[in-house]
């Protein structure tokens, strides 16, 4: 019986992961694009995402503060609060034309996002040490279905409340959000509850560890520049033309992409170790950047957004890993929200710099920024694998 409850409370974080993704798909199809319509000047236009992104930032650590004093499910329903009133003021916000107050919306989104990635570390807390890995990956899976539901939601209501276009899709997102709430009023944390009461290290002494340092910088840039290109990928496909049907179409691959590996990404894990999961996202997040350089088709934009949406599963699913690795179960809260706090602040630089990129220069200068720091985390990557080996060696 217990073991099929922890299944049941994985299974429910999964669904959660669903109805909550959908938001955030919304969002990064749709933020760009209205942000153009409503903004004083056109450099402007992807302001709402980063500013979206700031409050995935700004949110990170009172999550996990609210988290450790009052309980993950407190910290959940917060975070499910946030996503309704999101839909509810971007709705508003188009239909009186305030672009002020659709960023205002989206900082309110960004809190609710950075609650909903909060859900893979605590689908840990409901299995078994031995099961955590392949919980994480089960609960990211469930972004596959957010994948699909969120740009269907954008294309089937974008137009429903003419002429506020893209109104009833935050409607409709709110709803999401109440749903989401529901599902999760059943998750069960036994395992964190088992493991609460023993001590931990002070932050300065965890942080002193190489391999942390290492998978907070392979999240960084995973999430950094994921976010980085499928900003700026909607309004660029805007300004060749594409139409904006195509447009959801291409993030529906990619948010599927981004979390279909999660059906096995805990096994290969398991059976190859972290850094090799990583060194292979980060491969991929290079060839998504140059196959984004070579041209300007449908096809080309959508094959590029693939690559995006894998190279970040085995990137930042293999970073979330090894984080595990890092900390004790009266740490993680600690640990988990801090590094989540570093890689969205980062996030939100690459957010405000590639609308600018995109509009004042072009889609393959966006593409091109992405490779540096991809190379910087992967010789990081390599150094520490080498160092692990070596040790077994002498070991």
């Amino acid at each position: 019986m217990r073991s099929r409850g922890l299944n049941a409370s994985v299974l429910r974080l999964a669904a959660a992961q669903a109805l909550a993704g959908a938001n955030s798909t919304v969002v990064y199809a749709t933020g760009a694009i209205i942000g153009h319509t409503l903004a004083p000047r056109p450099e402007l236009a992807t302001l709402p995402i980063s500013v979206f992104v700031t409050g995935m930032a700004l949110a990170t650590l009172p999550v996990g503060a609210t988290a450790r004093r009052y309980g993950r499910p407190t910290a959940f329903l917060v975070g499910n609060a946030c996503g309704v009133f999101t839909g509810l003021l971007a709705a508003l916000a188009i239909v009186i034309g305030s672009f002020a107050l659709f960023c205002l919306a989206m900082l309110f989104g960004g809190a609710y996002a950075a609650v909903v990635l909060s859900f893979r570390f605590a689908a840990a807390e409901c299995v078994t040490p031995e099961l955590r890995s392949k919980a994480l990956s089960t609960v990211l899976a469930g972004g596959v279905a957010a994948g699909v539901f969120g740009p269907q939601l954008a294309t089937a209501t974008m137009t429903l409340w003419a002429p506020h276009t893209y109104a009833a899709t935050y409607l409709a997102a709110a709803v999401a959000a109440a749903l989401s709430a529901i599902v999760l009023r059943g998750v069960r944390f036994e395992h964190a509850i088992a493991e609460a009461a023993t001590g931990g290290r002070p932050l300065r002494i965890i942080l002193r560890q190489s391999p942390l340092f290492i998978a907070v910088l392979c999240g960084v840039v995973s999430y950094m520049m994921m976010n980085f290109v499928m900003t700026s990928a909607p309004l660029a496909m805007d300004i060749c033309g594409i139409p904006r049907e195509a447009a959801n179409l291409g993030i529906e691959w990619h948010v599927i992409a981004m979390y279909a590996p999660s059906f096995f990404t805990g096994r290969l894990i398991a059976r190859f170790g972290t850094s090799r999961i990583i060194l292979t996202g980060l491969a991929l997040l290079c060839l998504a950047a140059l196959t984004g350089m070579s041209g300007l088709t449908i096809n080309h934009f959508w094959l590029s957004l693939v690559l995006l949406g894998i190279g970040w599963n085995f990137g930042f699913l293999g970073a979330s890993a090894l984080v595990l690795t890092c900390h004790s179960a009266a740490e993680r809260t600690r640990v988990q929200s801090l590094n989540d706090f570093v890689i969205f602040a980062a996030m939100v630089v690459g957010s405000f710099t590639s609308g600018s990129l995109v509009t004042t220069r072009s889609w393959a200068t966006v593409c091109l920024y992405v490779l540096p720091p991809v190379v910087v985390a992967a010789i990081a990557v390599v150094l520490l694998h080498a160092r692990r080996e070596q040790q077994v060696i002498e070991g």
